[in-house]
């Protein structure tokens, strides 16, 4: 296997062991649907279908270093493709497509400058799509035409292997995002083959491993931990989309069960849409006995949905030390930190009053008033170190707050063809997240940009919505909280904003009242303005995530709440 001590054996990402290892009957993927009887695709079939497809694309005319938009909705197809894309040696990047949660002009706007300024030559997409995308301003092909090109090639028996060097690019992510996806992070097969063999120790990878996976692949959890990884190490991936997961959670526990899962990697949220979604009837005879990991990452984490979920499926054998942590982010490739596996997450009960105005994380005695409770992300990565530093770019001593910033071997080369934007700083990378390091452990707060300065107070929303989500009335984990300058008082003033279950007036202001008194109770804050909205109300980025800025411009737009 890709570990820090064999990394010198892999040169690209065609070194990998779905494409190269003598066992060709073993499966590669499992492609898993509701009420449908699972798909395997063996290795060996597995390469068959990219060689198609690579055939397809260089008859093309696709050539080494040309960039690839996978478009696409999450299937076998859009798999092949970008493996495809791979073996001719262009660069893929896998691309959400347009759903209701996303603003369509923004969508294709963003799509026409990503076109513009990376120079795309060619995007994948399905036959409902494509003409949508027809004056993107490259080509596009749809599902049925490319299949008809595909089968009008013939194969060849050896992979393209075009001559990639490691330290080109293999591949973009897109930072999800409603506005600015064309801003590209560009990764070399060095700095992505660093990453796997990093992680891969720092999870205690190994060949009995199985990885199940709802996650879309334009997602940098979903395309490296939940895609990559098991393909590259040449272990099981149990793969299912993600639209058909949102409707029928407990499809994963049935692939864990049935596949005898043992890594998994979910976002905060899933944690309690799983034990809030799950009806009790469609766990009957499942087990979670074969899981190692469930690993929440890529939001805050909440040591409250860790709890629930743990309370909720104990009976199906969900244990403590299964439930793990990493921060990570789509520049260091994947991965920044991962707590111990076997190990429960380090749970850190500081001050909320020093925290919000000295910038220091105090810890005191667990069930001490006013404190708040931190999760710990663990330690980083081999290879890869991180600072905490003030505002003038000075480290700062343990338990103080402050930006985070990194530096590693598996760090984004460049944000593709946008010299305008500078990521490093003397080698570090500026994350915009604010956090603190304590005995060896990184600990996330929230990001710089989000930070909320009430009164001379530092208020982070992501601990607010917590708050928030947990009132009778609020559509679970649709709240947001922004900070708007006031004039008159001199300081920013707190809004949340929150989709309800009912709309009806009287229950919309008791919901209401109830917000203002469990943020004032829990965290001491007053709220300036509570928003109460239908469900669909709130802006989501591309990868299902509330977009803070954009909903608070749209408030600003709309509002005629009273204070």
């Amino acid at each position: 296997m890709l570990t820090p001590s064999t990394r010198t054996h892999y040169h690209t990402l065609l070194d990998a062991t779905v494409l190269t290892a003598p066992d060709a009957a073993a499966p590669a993927i499992i492609y898993v649907q509701t009420d449908t009887a699972p798909s395997t695709i063996t290795r060996a079939d597995f390469r068959k279908a990219i060689h198609q497809y690579a055939a397809a694309l260089d008859a093309q005319g696709i050539l080494p270093g040309d960039l690839v938009i996978v478009a696409h909705t999450q299937n076998l197809e859009s798999i092949y493709l970008f493996w495809a894309a791979l073996l001719v040696g262009a660069i893929p990047s896998m691309f959400p497509t347009l759903t209701e949660k996303l603003d369509r002009a923004i969508y294709m706007q963003g799509l026409a400058d990503l076109v513009r300024l990376s120079g795309v030559k060619l995007v994948l997409t399905t036959d409902e799509f494509a003409p949508l995308l027809a004056d993107v301003g490259c080509r596009v092909l749809g599902s049925s035409e490319l299949i008809t090109l595909r089968d009008e090639v013939p194969t060849l028996e050896t992979p393209f292997m075009a001559s990639r060097s490691e330290d080109e690019v293999a591949l973009l992510q897109h930072s999800s995002g409603t506005t600015g996806l064309q801003k590209g992070v560009a990764l070399s097969h060095q700095a992505v083959l660093n990453q796997l063999a990093s992680y891969s120790a720092a999870l205690k990878l190994n060949e009995q491993d199985v990885i199940v996976s709802w996650l879309p692949l334009y997602h940098d959890m979903g395309l490296i931990a939940g895609f990559l990884l098991p393909l590259v190490q040449g272990i099981p991936l149990v793969l299912m989309s993600p639209f058909d997961w949102v409707q029928h959670p407990a499809l994963l526990f049935r692939a864990i069960h049935d596949w005898q899962g043992t890594l998994c990697w979910l976002p905060n949220f899933a944690y309690n849409h799983c034990a809030r979604r799950i009806r009790e009837r469609d766990l009957a005879g499942l087990s979670t006995a074969s899981m190692r990991l469930f690993i929440n990452c890529s939001e805050p984490v909440h040591p409250e949905s860790h709890q629930q979920f743990l309370e909720r499926f104990a009976p199906l054998g969900v244990r403590p030390e299964m439930l793990a942590v990493s921060y990570a982010m789509a520049e260091n490739t994947f991965a920044v930190t991962q707590t111990r596996p076997g190990t429960e997450p380090t749970l850190d009960v500081i001050d909320r009053a020093a925290l919000e105005q000295t910038g220091h994380a105090v810890p005191v005695p667990a069930g001490t008033p006013d404190s708040v409770v931190k999760v710990g992300c663990g330690p980083t990565i081999y290879g890869t170190k991180i600072q905490v530093i003030d505002s003038a770019g000075q480290p700062l001593p343990e338990r103080a707050v402050g930006e985070l910033v990194v530096r590693s071997d598996c760090m984004l080369t460049e944000y593709y063809r946008r010299p305008d934007l500078q990521p490093f700083t003397e080698g570090w990378y500026h994350t915009g997240d604010i956090g603190y390091l304590a005995e060896g452990e990184v600990y996330v707060i929230g990001r710089s940009k989000d930070l909320i300065i009430n009164a001379g107070k530092n208020i982070f929303p992501q601990d607010l919505e917590a708050i928030v989500n947990t009132v009778p009335g609020i559509h679970a984990g649709r709240a947001v909280v922004f900070g708007v300058w006031d004039e008159r008082e001199g300081t920013e003033l707190v809004a949340v904003i929150a989709e309800v279950d009912s709309m009806d007036g009287a229950a919309r202001q008791q919901v209401g009242r109830s917000v203002r008194e469990a943020v004032s109770k829990a965290a001491g804050v007053s709220l300036g303005y509570v928003h109460l909205v239908e469900a669909g109300w709130l802006i989501k980025t591309s990868s299902g995530k509330i977009a803070r800025n954009a909903n608070r411009e749209k408030w600003l737009r709309e509002r005629t709440p009273v204070r």
